[in-house]
């Protein structure tokens, strides 16, 4: 690709991340180009987008409907996966299980609700007044 073939398209990271991107300058060498998006870099990350919009939209309805607890939404809208959250609360993968449950996290003290509460960086009521 030459150089002023860099594709500079708008996407969802603009302002965030800039891609590096080898191109051969005028005199036939490579050099390292900063790109501001792709089109269809820009597409699949749209669409990635859209799938995790929709898992915090389903999680957020099993936790309204009882079936779930607030920290599934924040875990699900946190885009964190279990070895993450157990890092920074500490709490092991079979306990974060149960704390997913209505019923188990009824029985969550207030230290382990204030664990989880800073790790999501929300309010302690935040977290046990779930309002969606």
């Amino acid at each position: 690709m030459k150089k002023k073939d860099t594709p500079q398209d708008k996407s969802a990271l603009e302002g965030h991340t800039r891609d590096v991107c080898y191109v051969k300058n005028k005199d036939g060498k490579y050099e390292t180009v900063l790109s501001s998006g792709w089109e269809v870099k820009s597409a699949a990350l749209d669409n990635a987008w859209d799938d995790i919009h929709e898992q915090v939209e389903l999680a957020r309805k099993a936790v309204l409907s009882g079936e779930k607890s607030p920290i599934y939404f924040y875990f699900i809208k946190q885009l964190m996966d279990f070895q993450v959250i157990a890092g920074y609360t500490g709490f092991w993968k079979v306990s974060i299980k149960k704390h997913m449950t209505p019923k188990g996290f009824k029985k969550l003290s207030e230290k382990k609700l204030a664990i989880y509460a800073k790790t999501f960086g929300i309010s302690i009521d935040e977290l046990k007044n779930f309002k969606g």
